[in-house]
């Protein structure tokens, strides 16, 4: 299937593997019809909380780790433009409001994006993921209307379909399912269980395994109803 036809995509993630859940499936589709795709990963997931059993990393090699599986996964995806924005994990809730704002603006400035993806805010689970999704809604909202990229949230909190109903855009990836486990496999450090879940799921034949290997979902940002419940 083919994707809607966009200038650049721009895609902003606090954590390297949160574009492995949901998006490297899209990313690696929009890469194949020739879309320029950009993807900010602000921090190094360096307080990600496997360490392994035994442990195969301490809090201060696990960084260096998590770069190098960031950079596997840009690969996996057919991905040439990768920042690391040099945030710390599990502070970004802490970063300066104006700071991240100016961050996310830069990096629109700079792309020229017509279609940024995010996590939807107040519908990511993660407060690092929250203050992403705000940053970028800010960036955004302070734009000309006129020249406003589209903005598509990834949304997973328990309550998501009783508040926000069923997913607006649904990606058939279906011709990227290779690239998709590619990215899962290189956030091994982070990944392994849940890998080793989904092999026995698809051995088994179990339809939601393969309908998320499949598809992805996203949800347009919807100004005039959701801005004042984000802030």
């Amino acid at each position: 299937m083919t994707l809607p036809q966009e200038r650049h995509v721009l895609v902003v993630f606090p954590h390297p593997d949160d574009e492995a859940f949901g998006v490297s499936g899209t990313i690696a589709t929009y890469i194949k019809q020739g879309t320029p795709v950009t993807y900010a990963c602000l921090t190094l997931g360096e307080m990600g909380r496997n360490l392994g059993n035994p442990p195969f990393a301490t809090r201060e090699s696990l960084p260096h780790i998590r770069k190098q599986e960031l950079l596997a996964a840009a690969q996996a995806m057919g991905l040439t433009d990768l920042r690391m924005m040099g945030l710390r994990d599990k502070t970004v809730e802490f970063e300066d409001d104006e700071k991240m704002v100016q961050m996310m603006t830069k990096l629109i400035e700079e792309t020229n994006p017509s279609l940024v993806i995010t996590f939807y805010p107040n519908y990511a689970v993660h407060p690092d993921h929250e203050a992403t999704a705000r940053a970028v809604v800010r960036a955004i909202r302070r734009m000309d209307e006129t020249l406003r990229p589209k903005l598509h949230g990834v949304a997973f909190a328990n309550n998501t379909k009783d508040e926000l109903g069923e997913a607006d855009i649904v990606h058939d990836i279906r011709q990227s399912r290779d690239q998709k486990m590619g990215a899962m496999r290189a956030h091994i450090s982070q990944t392994a269980w849940m890998l080793e879940e989904m092999d026995k799921r698809l051995a088994e034949g179990e339809p939601k395994a393969e309908n998320w290997l499949s598809y992805e979902r996203f949800y347009h940002y919807r100004w005039h109803e959701d801005f004042e419940k984000t802030f």
